[in-house]
């Protein structure tokens, strides 16, 4: 089954990192990464641009509402996301506590939902 890993951070927090952490935090995922495309788990995944920098759009009665930044006013945003394929929630789960942005945030893990017998 697919999950989707969507991680969430804070700009602040990350920002006042020293280089030096971020650096290995990196250098972590993306060992981590590796590690999952070789057991053929990994499917793709990248970071976000800030949220300064998305939109949200609604349509309400037909009426198109566009309005800048995040969503909501919070401390945490989505700040990228892994998409693997793997056995259960537990593994999934399993994967989503090694990634090293889960030591400092939240890292969410989301069933890909299956309509009609096709993955959405």
């Amino acid at each position: 089954m697919k999950y989707l890993l969507l991680i969430y951070s804070s700009p602040a927090t990350w920002q006042a990192l020293p280089g030096r952490q971020r650096e290995e935090m990196a250098r972590e995922h993306a060992a981590l990464v590796d590690e999952l495309v070789a057991s053929g788990e990994y499917l793709g995944g990248n970071a976000l641009a800030d949220a300064l920098h998305s939109r949200v759009v609604r349509v309400r009665d037909g009426a198109r509402s566009v309005t800048d930044g995040p969503y909501a006013e919070v401390k945490e945003q989505l700040a990228g996301y892994d998409l693997v394929d793997c056995d259960s929630l537990e593994r999934a789960t399993e994967i989503a506590a090694r990634l090293p942005e889960a030591s400092l945030f939240a890292v969410e893990v989301r069933p890909v939902m299956q309509l009609n017998g096709m993955e959405m």
